[in-house]
């Protein structure tokens, strides 16, 4: 298909989103930025947040894992859901009754300024690495697809979809993107049906003869039973339920747009929903899975994980399968690199810089601030976007799940001992055992087959790091004085 006319496609979905930011950002000031000035519609927010949840690796990575996974990526699932239930009846309820903008503000409250710093800063760097990790898979493949047919340097593809990004959500930031995330998780959506639909009438499929094909072909295996395997369902469930409690509930990316619905009871719906949802949708993404493999198979091809869906859509189908595939493609990038720059911008004002506190900053000065930082991630996120490529991997959801487990566990850590203790800690010590947890966790995963045999640590190692950071804090704390 000619580079030009999917080049076309892009910036025609690009303009749409442009008219869309401009119809909701205005009149937006830093309350609209941050936290959608507290009036967002719950069932907006939940539809959003299944592109954002998503984003172009489940997009892409997902079918692309089914041959070497099979349908074993749905026991994290369950596990998900599991973690929309906590967040829902043991996190929301804390952020409401402090009616919190960040959501950091909370270990603040209960632990001191050291522990909230200390979460602020690992979800700066959790976010940072994750969702550029997300970000360079979806560029790469629209750098393959059409930017290298006009000879444009992958840094430069970057750096435009970056500046794209931050036109629409330099004004609005929460408030714009409620409403964009609700129009791309559309497209992917829809997308997504679209191909599985074509994929079963050109293989002359009904469901159930899929899913019988790919049962023969050892695709649809959901439970592992090996308690050594990484796969281990027990294993895979806890692990997605944790996955979920920290990437989601104790991520002021994901919060900002739960809590800037108006009521907590509101709130809940928009996780429950979401939560029931995901389960449906990531199914059908693995059915997809399947569907690709056995399309792959008639048509005699090698290619496997992330390069799969891409090479099948745009090499192998009908050229209106390839438009949607792109449009799809964007619309599962976008969600999850705006939503990250809009939350990296709020968690740096407010938590780093403290913007909020600051008495002597007027309103347009919060602004100007909130302005520049925000400019600043999208030269960070060129930076990193630029790096994975230097270290590209065959497979970046399991990069990403790699990553959570590190750079999450600390948080998960933090928030648990708050929740679950009454003690106060030392605050000078709180930063170093945050930092000495994911190191330990780097050494037990490095030598896993010497100290556990064939025991795989997997998906698990994110509870580990937890552990380790509870332990420590429980190390450095003291009983909690009275109040007088």
């Amino acid at each position: 298909m000619s580079p030009l006319l999917l080049f076309s496609i892009v910036l025609a979905y690009f303009m749409l989103l442009l008219i869309v930011a401009y119809r909701t950002s205005r009149g937006s000031d830093n309350e609209s930025f941050f936290i959608g000035n507290r009036n967002s519609n719950w069932m907006l927010v939940a539809f959003g947040m299944i592109g954002t949840s998503l984003s172009g690796v489940t997009f892409v990575s997902v079918p692309g894992a089914v041959s070497k996974d099979s349908f074993s990526y749905f026991q994290i699932t369950l596990g998900y859901f599991l973690g929309y239930l906590l967040i829902a009846y043991v996190l929301l309820p804390l952020y409401y009754r402090i009616h919190l903008t960040s959501i950091y503000n909370y270990l603040d409250e209960r632990l001191g300024f050291s522990s909230y710093k200390t979460g602020a800063a690992f979800f700066i760097l959790s976010r940072v690495l994750g969702a550029t990790a997300r970000l360079y898979l979806v560029v790469n493949i629209l750098q393959d697809a059409i930017l290298s047919g006009f000879h444009v340097p992958f840094w430069l593809t970057t750096l435009v979809i970056l500046l794209m990004i931050l036109l629409y959500t330099y004004e609005g930031g929460v408030k714009t993107i409620v409403w964009t995330d609700t129009l791309q998780t559309s497209c992917m959506l829809g997308g997504m049906v679209i191909c599985v639909l074509y994929i079963l009438y050109h293989l002359n499929l009904n469901l159930p003869a899929a899913m019988q094909a790919m049962h023969v072909k050892g695709y649809s295996k959901i439970f592992f039973t090996d308690p050594d395997s990484r796969l281990f369902f027990a294993k895979q469930i806890i692990a997605g339920m944790f996955i979920t409690v920290t990437m989601t509930g104790m991520d002021q990316e994901m919060m900002q747009k739960s809590i800037s619905v108006k009521t907590l009871k509101d709130s809940r719906k928009n996780m429950v929903v979401l939560g029931f949802i995901m389960l449906v949708v990531i199914f059908l993404f693995l059915f997809l899975g399947g569907l690709l493999q056995l399309l792959a198979v008639s048509e005699n091809l090698p290619v496997t994980g992330d390069h799969l869906f891409p090479e099948l859509a745009l090499h192998h189908m009908p050229h209106f399968i390839s438009i949607i595939f792109i449009i799809a493609l964007i619309s599962a990038l976008f969600p999850s690199s705006d939503g990250a720059i809009t939350a990296l911008t709020a968690s740096f004002c407010i938590d780093i810089l403290g913007i909020n506190r600051n008495q002597k900053l007027d309103e347009a000065s919060r602004k100007k601030i909130r302005q520049h930082v925000h400019l600043v991630f999208i030269f960070i996120f060129l930076i990193f976007v630029l790096i994975y490529k230097w270290i590209s991997s065959d497979s970046m959801i399991g990069v990403i799940l790699k990553v959570a487990a590190y750079t999450y566990g600390p948080l998960l850590g933090l928030f648990s001992f708050s929740i679950l203790t009454r003690r106060s800690l030392r605050h000078a010590w709180v930063p170093l055992v945050c930092i000495l947890s994911p190191i330990l966790c780097y050494f037990l995963d490095t030598y896993q087959q010497y100290l556990f045999g064939h025991f795989k640590i997997g998906l698990e190692l994110l509870l580990i790091n937890g552990f380790f950071t509870f332990v420590g804090l429980l190390l450095i704390s003291r009983a909690q004085s009275p109040k007088p």
